[in-house]
């Protein structure tokens, strides 16, 4: 216990005596920090000293952590030491370990996919297998981060592992696996995606995303058939600031400002321009965006549609318009901050929601798109700030309904694919594959034996019905019994919804499934053999007129072309 209240007090103390670093111009609030910071350490030694059992400290000071940040926004995060490792292994793309996904399901974590030429696929593990044990350590009930410290280590080490896998006549497997580095791609895959277009998805933002970005155009500059390239950045939810800009280095004129940050009087404005020559220059460019593509992926999108570089086909995107900086913290923890806004060439932010001003249920604000305020692009075309970038083309993706969202978030896809790979030793190629009529069928009789738990809006209604009737005094019994026949005969058909879903369903269905034989690429492949925005895009880029069209500024914006670009009033 004195151990434990040394520690915390010297660490309140540090914490205090540093106070000069961060002290402003206000003298007011510096003095209401410094008195907060004296009364959070008196309180820390009267109740270590006083309370009646013994405190969990970590835990302690974890939640007071988070009850300070919980208010900011939601990207201001503490890490813990191995959260920090963590963190910087998704930036950098490397670790050393098995290599595979795992979540928890159950009592067991699972392995969600190995990847590629990854230890645990070369040692023969695969998505589905439960970790039932770890060298000589039972797993059972261990969570995700537990799991992971064992799976975790220098390369070249082993680990021992008991997995349960389904589907199988011996379901206890055991499998020596030898850890060695892992490289994350950024790209999950590049290729001729239609007849004369070059195609590139990039997933998330890395250190080495610019490379391999690179990597794949150079490619296409070498093909003389490849008539225009699409940029793929839906669902991706962005990462390193600088690897965007490292990507739009790719295709604008060395020297091009592509984007400011501005924060507080203690961080200030800085400007972000490429800093190479462009491999493609002139190449015709798509971009594709959705609802997931957010930060990093936006500062890429909006770069290149402001400076009229590129044609953005798709949905509007999140709206993630705000900067963090990681900044280390004793004992190897680290905290990441917000620290500035970005701003695209037009001057425009797209930051979507103000988390300054909450309303009162404590949701940060969303502006709404009557106050947005129009912009200019390099060419003249019109713009708008908040809520995200709007595509050039608008391509609309099917509703995800709640039967198809309760199929892909329990899980009931993913069982399937896997009980689908351990019957079936090879399929087609992932351009090729697609979900047969009896590969439906067997989908169905395995979905309507599945414990789905179903999470229809109206049962909310019903529930919420009932709640209302019965607190104003007019939930009789006639009208409870009337209420309960139209629910009952809303009740729904699990083979008709199946049924009329089909289409929707095979979308992520046949990925799911081509993901067990050839992973990220060949589920990327898979997916864009049907792909309306793909398809939407190529048309674009091999019609120069209207490509052409897309990116000049229509003829009423010509007399706006001298108006300040980065005022950001409504013209």
């Amino acid at each position: 216990m004195k151990k434990t209240t040394a520690a915390i007090l010297v660490a309140a103390g540090i914490a205090i005596l540093g106070l000069p670093q961060i002290l402003s111009a206000d003298s007011a609030r510096d003095a209401r920090l410094m008195r907060n910071l004296e009364t959070f350490s008196s309180i820390v030694r009267q109740v270590e000293t006083s309370y009646v059992d013994t405190i969990d400290t970590d835990k302690a000071f974890n939640a007071a952590i988070s009850g300070y940040l919980m208010d900011l926004d939601p990207y201001t995060e503490y890490f813990t030491e191995q959260e920090t490792k963590d963190f910087s292994n998704q930036t950098q793309g490397e670790y050393a370990g098995i290599g595979s996904y795992i979540m928890k399901r159950g009592d067991y974590v699972v392995l969600t996919g190995p990847y590629a030429n990854s230890p645990a696929r070369l040692a023969g593990l695969r998505a589905g297998d439960k970790i039932a044990r770890v060298d000589t350590t039972d797993a059972k009930g261990m969570s995700v981060d537990e799991v992971k410290k064992h799976l975790m280590g220098p390369a070249g080490t082993k680990v021992q592992l008991s997995v349960i896998r389904p589907h199988t006549q011996d379901s206890v497997i055991e499998v020596t696996v030898e850890r060695r580095k892992v490289n994350l791609p950024s790209v999950s895959y590049s290729g001729e995606a239609r007849p004369g277009i070059g195609y590139i998805k990039i997933d998330s933002y890395m250190e080495k995303t610019g490379h391999e970005v690179e990597k794949a155009l150079e490619k296409f500059a070498s093909d003389p058939n490849i008539k225009g390239v699409v940029l793929d950045l839906r669902g991706n939810g962005g990462g390193l600031l600088n690897a965007a800009i490292d990507v739009l280095g790719n295709f604008l004129p060395k020297g091009t400002e592509v984007l400011r940050t501005r924060g507080n009087e203690n961080v200030g404005e800085r400007v972000y321009r490429t800093s190479k020559a462009p491999l493609m220059a002139d190449m015709p460019l798509a971009v594709l965006i959705d609802g997931g593509s957010a930060s990093a992926s936006e500062v890429t999108a909006g770069a290149l549609q402001d400076l009229d570089r590129a044609v953005l086909v798709g949905n509007r995107s999140f709206g993630k318009g705000l900067v963090q900086s990681t900044l280390q913290l004793p004992y190897n923890a680290m905290v990441k901050v917000t620290t500035a806004r970005y701003y695209i060439p037009s001057g425009r932010l797209i930051q979507a929601l103000d988390y300054s001003k909450r309303d009162e249920q404590g949701n940060a604000i969303h502006r709404p798109d009557s106050l947005a305020n129009v912009f200019l692009t390099k060419a003249g075309r019109e713009v708008r700030d908040g809520g995200g970038l709007s595509p050039d083309v608008k391509v609309t993706d099917f509703k995800v309904n709640s039967l198809l969202y309760d199929l892909v978030n329990q899980q009931v896809v993913f069982d399937y694919s896997v009980k689908y790979a351990a019957e079936h030793p090879a399929i087609p190629a992932p351009e090729d594959f697609e979900v047969t009529d009896s590969i439906y069928a067997d989908f169905c009789a395995f979905a309507s034996k599945a414990p789905l738990k179903r999470s229809r809006n109206l049962d909310k209604f019903f529930n919420n019905l009932r709640d209302n009737l019965k607190d104003e005094g007019q939930l009789t019994p006639e009208v409870q019994s009337h209420i309960n026949l139209l629910d009952s005969l809303l009740q729904p058909d699990l083979s008709v919804e199946l049924d009329s879903l089909r289409s929707r369903i095979s979308y992520y269905l046949g990925p799911e499934i081509v993901s067990r034989y050839y992973f990220a690429e060949g589920e990327t492949r898979n997916t864009i053999r049907s792909d309306e925005a793909l398809d939407t895009a190529t048309e674009i880029l091999l019609d120069p007129k209207r490509y052409k069209e897309l990116l000049t500024a229509p003829s009423k914006a010509e007399s706006r072309m001298k108006a300040p670009v980065r005022s950001g009033a409504k013209k």
